[in-house]
């Protein structure tokens, strides 16, 4: 194995680094094994190596910030001001589609 001695420092928002940790401490791997693995897929692939596109699907609530979460709310309570949205029986019909 290679003797690890080059440094990596990166600034992250700070929510950020806590939820990637926690997310990582329950694997068992270090921050740092998986920046080289990382920088290692880099290498292999000479590419970023995922997908870097905006998602689909909607974030849930645990995975947003408050102000996010505000300002998602304070634009349904708008939408619903105007009249804007759907029905109870379509909502639900939504919600069963794929069930």
């Amino acid at each position: 194995m290679a003797t690890k001695t080059a440094n990596v420092l990166a600034r992250v928002e700070p929510d950020v680094k806590e939820q990637a940790e926690a997310i990582m401490a329950k694997l068992g791997v270090p921050a740092s094994t998986v920046i080289n693995m990382l920088y290692k897929q880099i290498i292999m692939t000479r590419s970023i190596p995922f997908s870097l596109s905006v998602p689909n699907a909607p974030i849930a609530r645990d995975e947003m910030n408050t102000a996010a979460f505000d300002a998602m709310m304070s634009e349904g309570l708008a939408q619903a001001k105007a009249g804007q949205g759907l029905s109870l029986e379509d909502s639900f019909s939504l919600l069963y589609k794929d069930v």
